[in-house]
């Protein structure tokens, strides 16, 4: 029998001093990570947003949740606004979008991909450059910014109108785009598709007949 200690001791595998990831906390920890990139976008634009100068909410002081009126002052700078419904139907075409072009992607990553991009387009849509266009070439004469809180509501209405449109399928997604289109058009003379064509190529003749309210 020998006497070295070394060799009364159990050999030790170095794996051993690694913690063991069991399968579910792996499991775990991938479902979780869509939805940590959803809050860290989130973050992130509110800080871009804060830098590029906007305010966390309007500056009347007023907790109203909706304003309807979109010739105010407070366009925009409450949680929601009829514009509000327009941020949902990005959602709806973004789910469209990308359960075509990656359909082998799971729900949550679809979701956390159309989060991203609404974001991006949330800091793009705050910056002085389209903030000036808005003032220029569409109605939004008087458009400084959206307050960080609408942003970030505008945010939340696209995730929510994604999973609406995976909800009700092709066919009700297309219903409820032309339903919000056609109310947005006849309620204030505005909505998603006139916002962009007026963004893109303004026509005199439509603007006019948005200006009348």
């Amino acid at each position: 029998m020998s006497d070295d200690p070394s060799k009364m001791r159990p050999a030790m595998n170095n794996s051993a001093l690694v913690p063991e990831v069991l399968p579910g906390q792996a499991r775990s920890w991938r479902s979780a990570m869509p939805w940590l990139l959803m809050v860290a976008v989130m973050a992130v634009a509110i800080l871009l947003e804060r830098y590029e100068g906007r305010i966390w909410w309007c500056a009347c002081g007023k907790w109203n949740a909706w304003d309807g009126d979109i010739w105010s002052a407070h366009n925009s700078q409450h949680w929601l606004d009829p514009y509000s419904f327009t941020h949902v139907l990005h959602g709806v075409l973004l789910c469209g979008a990308l359960a075509w072009l990656a359909p082998r992607w799971p729900l949550a990553w679809r979701l956390a991909t159309a989060v991203v991009l609404e974001a991006v387009w949330e800091v793009l849509e705050n910056s002085s450059f389209i903030i000036q266009r808005y003032r220029e070439a569409t109605i939004g004469q008087g458009y400084t910014g959206d307050s960080i809180a609408n942003s970030m509501a505008d945010i939340v209405c696209c995730a929510a109108g994604f999973l609406l449109a995976r909800h009700l399928g092709l066919k009700g997604s297309i219903v409820l785009f032309i339903v919000v289109e056609v109310g947005l058009a006849l309620t204030v003379r505005d909505n998603l598709t006139l916002n962009v064509l007026m963004l893109i190529h303004p026509i005199d003749a439509v603007k006019a007949w948005q200006m009348v309210h």
